[in-house]
């Protein structure tokens, strides 16, 4: 029997409708064919172009600001060179204002009860300084811990700035004085009796005063003058608008470099002051007082561990601190005191010798304080005494302020207004030269006149005063400061005469860091009989 073997599906005999699928073949290959790395790189490009300003629009929302920023690095290079006018616009436009430079969203607090608001507000900001700063001053520092942490550290450090312990640094500051004193005459004589830019002379005095305060004798001359030299690039690394990453050859680079070379030395300080003081000797600096009390702490510890009569408890009970915590806190001090106290030294002398009768009544009231005696040395009850000349220390740090911007960053969205909220990881700074320009606080307030303090009510604005902050994170070195320039000031008035040789840019304000004359303050010196 024979079979047919083959077999015809009746559906493989249907005549079914085939898809047009070489038409969309051909849109596809030409939609890829077109494609090249350089198109790809081109679209991904103007997406993030496109989010960056949206990014920017949607963290702004109805607060003053540029209308879009330039793609990702905003107004970086003109703040590479920041103009304070600039600046005085950006402040006086609005009570709160915006900018955005490179991933960074900043909001400006303008007013005086804005800035307090940030200041007073720890629950939503910390201080942050710069991107940067972390890698600078190391991100175990103590200026970026926060919360209770924060507080408890900051215990530890006030026994360093009281009374007795203020008391105590005086003589190495009066000492530091003598020889650079002599040094202003002499940069005079040595360039003909014709007048010098002081600025940066300054900067090296009160480096060098900083640094005697803060560690006394365990450096050398020549070192205090290499660190003077080298804290110019922490300083430029540090300012407020930089690039975000530390590549070679930056300005972040060099003053990474810096650091390190000044966390070094003091932590080569920390380490003969804590074999110092365990062999008994004597406190004449900050990092002394401090080694002192770890060991008091640690000693009643024990003691008290063992059942033993401790005595009477620490007024702060501290742990021992590694030569590197010691080193790394003592460049933090530097850092806060040497730009801004250089700042004020320099307007200092300017403004002294712009106005001859205010020096002469700070020069009368020194001599009258010393009974005559102008080689007196410096004293607590000696520098509290001078009324007059502290008066015009805090009007001229009301008058050219050290501090203009205080950075903080949201640690969560701050509702800084009712009608505004700061987003998290946004930069908020609080501006504190309009506080300080306040007619209804200070009348007149683009005169300089100590004589508010004496006999007006300048005293009294302690709401306006944020020169050295507020809050939490006040400055914890604000008396210091503040009889450190009326010990030099005063100091001064009675051994140096000087003259200021104004130039058309005498007045402007160059800002690094903080605020200096924009010619550099061209003295002449000479000694006084």
């Amino acid at each position: 029997m024979s079979m047919d073997s083959s077999y015809a599906s009746p559906l493989a005999d249907a005549q079914l409708p085939v898809p047009e699928l070489d038409r969309f073949d051909g849109i596809a290959s030409k939609v890829l064919g077109g494609l090249n790395g350089w198109t790809v790189a081109l679209s991904i490009f103007l997406m993030l172009v496109v989010y960056d300003q949206w990014s920017y629009i949607r963290q702004k929302g109805p607060i003053a600001g540029p209308s879009w920023k330039i793609p990702f690095m905003g107004p970086f290079l003109e703040s590479v060179n920041p103009k304070f006018e600039k600046y005085y616009a950006t402040w006086t436009s609005a009570p709160i204002s915006c900018v955005s430079v490179f991933h960074k969203f900043v909001v400006l607090g303008s007013t005086r009860d804005i800035a307090r608001k940030i200041l007073n507000s720890p629950t939503y900001l910390k201080p942050c300084v710069v991107d940067v700063a972390s890698k600078i001053l190391r991100p175990n520092n103590w200026v970026f811990l926060d919360g209770r942490e924060h507080v408890d550290y900051r215990k530890g450090l006030n026994g360093l700035f009281t009374r007795q312990a203020l008391e105590s640094y005086l003589p190495g500051q009066e000492d530091v004085y003598d020889k650079y004193f002599e040094r202003l005459v002499q940069i005079t004589k040595d360039n003909g009796g014709e007048p010098v830019p002081f600025m940066h002379m300054f900067r090296e005095m009160i480096t060098a005063v900083s640094l005697r305060t803060f560690v006394g004798h365990y450096l050398e001359d020549a070192m205090v003058k290499k660190i003077a030299d080298e804290y110019y690039h922490i300083t430029e690394a540090l300012e407020l608008v930089n690039f975000p990453i530390i590549l070679p050859y930056t300005r972040a680079w060099y003053g990474k470099k810096a650091a390190d070379m000044v966390i070094e030395e003091l932590s080569k300080c920390a380490a003969k002051a804590k074999v110092r003081i365990a062999a008994g000797g004597e406190t004449s600096c900050i990092m002394d007082n401090w080694v002192k009390g770890m060991y008091e702490s640690e000693a009643w510890r024990q003691k008290t561990e063992k059942g033993e009569d401790a005595g009477e408890k620490p007024a702060q009970l501290i742990r021992m601190f590694s030569d590197l915590e010691i080193s790394m806190t003592i460049l933090t001090f530097l850092f806060a005191s040497q730009d801004a106290t250089s700042s004020a030294c320099t307007w200092l002398f300017q403004v002294m010798a712009q106005r001859p009768e205010i020096l002469d009544r700070v020069r009368e009231e020194n001599l009258k304080a010393r009974n005559g005696d102008r080689n007196a040395r410096f004293s607590m009850d000696l520098l509290e005494s001078l009324t007059y000349t502290r008066a015009v220390v805090k009007e001229l740090l009301r008058y050219r302020p050290p501090v203009i911007m205080i950075p903080y960053m949201a640690k969560k969205d701050f509702p800084i207004t009712p009608e505004y909220t700061c987003p998290k990881g946004s930069m908020v700074i609080p501006v504190t030269w309009l506080a300080l320009r306040d007619p209804e606080a200070y009348p007149n307030p683009d005169t300089y006149d100590p004589e508010r303090w004496i006999t007006g009510n300048a005293e009294a604005q302690g709401k306006n005063w944020l020169v050295f902050g507020t809050g939490p994170h006040y400055c914890i070195g604000q008396t210091y400061a503040q009889l450190n320039l009326i010990a030099m000031i005063g100091k001064a008035a009675m051994h140096l005469d000087w003259v200021h040789h104004p130039t058309p840019r005498s007045e402007e304000i160059k800002v690094f860091a903080t605020i200096f004359p924009m010619d550099n303050c061209p003295l002449t010196y000479t000694k006084r009989d």
